[in-house]
C-alpha cells in the first residue's frame, strides 16, 4: 500500500489597510486591525511519507532541493522548523511551489508555513481550524525561526475572503468577514491592478527597521496608519471606490514615514508614474523595499497606466474566498479531490 500524497493550496493575499499594526510589538500595546483579502494566487504544497529505499531519509523541493538524514540538519527554515514543530523527524518529502515570485510582499513565506502545517495534520487525518494553523504558523515564524514578522498574513490565508482582522492588547485574534455588497466588492475587484516592481526583499529585514520597537516618533504614524483602516472600510461599504483609492495614497504617505526602508528613489518614481497616468492611489505590498505594487485604477484609466508602466509586468487579480484548504490526495494510485 502507497502512504497518501496530500497537496494543499493556500491562497496568497492582498493587505488594504492597518498593516504594520499587526506586530505583536504594536498591537500588545495598542491593538490592531487591518483589512485585507485573498486572492487567486496561489502556493501549493505537497507532503508524503518518504520510502525507505533511498539513502536519504528527508527530501524538500523549492528553489533548491535538500536531501538530508534528519530535519534538523534542512537549510530551509520554515521547512526545519514547521516539521519539527509537528514532530517529524524524518520519512518525508515535501514540494513547494507558487504563482507568484518569493520575497515579493504577497505573504508567500506565511502562506508556505500555514500550507505545510496544514498537509502534514492531513497527512495524520488531523483536523485544525483555521485560526490554530494560523497561530500554529505565527509560532512557527515568529519563536522557532525568529523572522519579525506581523500576524495578519497567516490568519488572512489560513481563513480566506475579505476580512477585517483584530489583534487585541491581551493577544487574541479575531476574524470578521467584510460586510460588503458584492457589486461594491466586484467594482473595488475590477479597479485593483497588481504590478511586478522586480525588486525583491526579506521582509523580515525591512521590518526590523520599524517594527521591533515603536518609538513615540513612530507612535503618531503608526495611529494614523491604523484610523484608515475603518475609514476604507466605510468607503468601500458606501460603494465609494474613488475615496478608496484616494485613502491608500494617504495610508502609503504614512507608511512611508516608518523607515527609509520601506520605500526607494526607483519605487517612488514608479508610483509618481502611476499617479499621472491616472492611478488614485496605492501602496506597495508587505512590509515594503520591493515586491508587488497594488494600484486602484478606475477601469477606463487602466490603459493609461499600462502604458505608463509598460516596462513593468503586471498581474491579473481576482479576489478568493477560500482559505488554505486541500485539493488532491492520492492514495494506491487513486487520485481524489476535495
Amino acid at each position: 500500500r502507497m502512504d497518501p500524497m496530500i497537496t494543499v493550496q493556500v491562497p496568497l493575499r492582498i493587505s488594504f489597510f492597518g498593516g504594520g499594526t499587526d506586530y505583536p510589538s504594536w498591537y500588545r500595546e495598542h491593538g490592531g486591525r487591518v483589512l485585507t483579502t485573498t486572492i487567486d494566487k496561489y502556493v501549493y504544497v505537497s507532503v508524503r511519507k518518504l520510502p525507505r529505499f533511498f539513502d536519504h531519509r528527508v527530501r524538500v523541493a523549492y528553489s533548491h532541493v535538500e536531501h538530508t538524514q534528519s530535519v534538523a540538519d534542512l537549510k530551509h527554515p520554515v521547512y526545519r522548523e514547521a516539521l519539527r514543530y509537528t514532530g517529524v523527524s524524518r520519512d518525508i518529502e515535501a514540494h513547494y511551489d507558487s504563482d507568484l515570485p518569493a520575497r515579493s510582499g504577497m505573504g508567500s513565506s506565511s502562506a508556505f508555513a500555514v500550507g505545510l502545517l496544514h498537509a502534514v495534520f492531513n497527512m495524520r487525518n488531523s483536523f485544525v481550524s483555521p485560526m490554530q494553523l494560523a497561530r500554529d504558523a505565527i509560532h512557527v515564524e515568529q519563536n522557532m525561526i525568529g523572522d519579525v514578522v506581523g500576524c495578519q498574513d497567516q490568519v488572512a490565508v489560513a481563513h480566506g475572503g475579505f476580512n477585517l482582522i483584530d489583534f487585541g492588547r491581551d493577544g487574541s485574534i479575531s476574524v470578521t468577514p467584510a460586510d460588503i455588497d458584492d457589486r461594491y466588492r466586484e467594482d473595488l475587484e475590477r479597479s485593483t491592478m497588481l504590478i511586478y516592481t522586480g525588486l525583491s526583499r526579506h521582509a523580515s529585514e525591512v521590518a526590523k527597521t520599524y517594527a521591533r520597537d515603536f518609538g513615540k516618533e513612530q507612535e503618531r504614524t503608526m495611529q494614523a496608519i491604523r484610523s484608515t483602516v475603518d475609514a476604507g472600510y466605510k468607503h468601500l461599504k458606501g460603494g465609494d471606490i474613488d475615496a478608496f483609492g484616494r485613502l491608500l495614497d494617504e495610508a502609503w504617505s504614512w507608511k512611508r514615514r516608518l523607515s527609509e526602508s520601506v520605500s526607494n528613489e526607483r519605487i517612488n518614481a514608479f508610483y509618481t508614474t502611476a499617479r499621472r497616468a491616472g492611478a488614485l492611489g496605492g501602496k506597495l505590498l508587505g512590509a515594503g523595499g520591493g515586491g508587488f505594487f497594488l494600484l486602484i485604477v478606475r477601469p477606463d484609466r487602466q490603459a493609461d497606466v499600462r502604458e505608463a508602466l509598460r516596462d513593468m509586468t503586471e498581474v491579473p487579480v481576482r479576489f478568493e474566498r477560500k482559505g488554505s484548504h486541500t485539493i488532491a490526495y492520492r492514495s494506491n494510485g487513486r487520485r481524489e479531490r476535495y
